[in-house]
This record gives C-alpha cells, sequence and structure tokens, in this order.
C-alpha cells in the first residue's frame, strides 16, 4: 500500500486523517512539526506527503523547498490561508498541488490518487518486469525470488525506486543506513557485490547495478 507522510500540527485534525486515508488503502505516518521531516522522508521514503503550510520550527514551505533537493516525492500543500499569494508561495517552493482547509476527505483521496497515478513510472506489460516485496525484503522476477538481508534490501530499494539516478556512497549511507553509525563504504560495496549474485540468480544476465566511477552507484534496468 502507498504511503503517505501527514505533516500536521493539530493532532485532531492529524487523526482523522490517519484513520480516513488507512480506510482509503493507504498506510500512514504522522508528524507534528516540522522539525524532523527532512530526516523522515530519506528514511521512511513515503509515495506522497501532505504537508501543512503552517508548522512549529519549520515551515511547509521551507520543508518543501528543502525536500526537493533530494527527491521528487508528490506533495500536497494543505493551509488555512485562501489569499492567491499563498497558493503560488506552495506551488513555487515545489508543492504539486495546494489544498485548502476545511476540505473534504474524499475530495483529498482523489487528489492523492490522480497524483499517484500521474508520477507512477510507465510499465510495459509485454515485457518481463523486476519488482520488489517490502513486507518480504524479496525481490521477484519471473517467477522466482531472491531473500535480501534488510540492509541489502534497503540499499537496493533506494536504487530501485529511481533506476538511473546516481547514489554516492556517502547518499547511500544517509538515505538506506541513516539508523546505522557502523557501515562503510566498503560495507556497502560488498553488499552490492551481494546483490549483483542474487540479482544473476534470478536469470538476469544484465549487470543491474552499475558502478561509476568516482561517482557511486546507480540502477540500469535490462534492456529486453
Amino acid at each position: 500500500m502507498p504511503k503517505i507522510l501527514i505533516v500536521e500540527d493539530d493532532i485532531g485534525i492529524a487523526k482523522k486523517l490517519a484513520l480516513f486515508l488507512q480506510k482509503s488503502g493507504f498506510n500512514t505516518e504522522h508528524l507534528d512539526s516540522g522539525l524532523n521531516v527532512i530526516k523522515t522522508v530519506k528514511k521512511s521514503m513515503p509515495d506522497l506527503i501532505l504537508l501543512d503550510l503552517m508548522l512549529p520550527y519549520k515551515t511547509g514551505e521551507e520543508c518543501c523547498t528543502q525536500i526537493r533537493e533530494f527527491s521528487q516525492v508528490p506533495i500536497i500543500m494543505a493551509t488555512a490561508k485562501v489569499e492567491e499569494i499563498d497558493r503560488l508561495i506552495g506551488l513555487e517552493a515545489g508543492a504539486d498541488d495546494y489544498i485548502c482547509k476545511p476540505y473534504s476527505l474524499m475530495e483529498l483521496v482523489l487528489r492523492i490518487k490522480a497524483i499517484l497515478r500521474r508520477t507512477a513510472p510507465a510499465i510495459d506489460s509485454s515485457k518481463p518486469e523486476i519488482t520488489i516485496n517490502k513486507d518480504t525484503l524479496e525481490v521477484l522476477f519471473q517467477g522466482k525470488d531472491a531473500e535480501f538481508t534488510s540492509l541489502e534490501f534497503s540499499l537496493f530499494e533506494l536504487l530501485f525506486k529511481q533506476p538511473g539516478r546516481i547514489y554516492s556512497r556517502q547518499l547511500i549511507l544517509d538515505l538506506a543506513y541513516s539508523s546505522l553509525r557502523d557501515i562503510s563504504d566498503r560495507s556497502i560495496d560488498g553488499h552490492i557485490k551481494k546483490i549483483r549474485k542474487k540479482i544473476r540468480a534470478l536469470g538476469i544476465e544484465d549487470n543491474v547495478i552499475e558502478s561509476v566511477y568516482g561517482a557511486g552507484y546507480r540502477l540500469v534496468l535490462p534492456k529486453w
């Protein structure tokens, strides 16, 4: 199920939102201020963010601008302000949509689904497809599955979500292993080696994870 990060300082509104979104088929996570938004986005990698404009410690506009420095995750900005200038500020910061309070929860769900459909990568069903299962830590291909360790899966999932993007070793440490302090560059290289071996065991001969000299690693999906 897609994960929605709710950033809302009104606890009552947040609980109501979370309950409605969960009943509509989404997983949710909640923050009540802008303080830990960037850290949470990097760690949890939500599929969409519902971001209140007026937040303690850091405004939604500031959060949105900083998120856009490293991610294109869809963002819906929510606010009680209705003036045109406030809407433009939210969109200028990088928000994908804007909704004013009070709003219909059903309308919000429809907007979320529309944005997720629009931003979902196109899939050619005529070609073999690599998929991942976060619950079982598995990578699947044509009826075969490879079980990954939690660390291997975190790394592969990071690369898998944005094929072609180059991730430096430091960025991998920050995004995939943010809760661990004893992971080194050599550990990353070791995990990459094991992941490549497990991918080949699925029958994929292409080098799915490429090393980019002096830059890092990137996922390159096979061209069948």
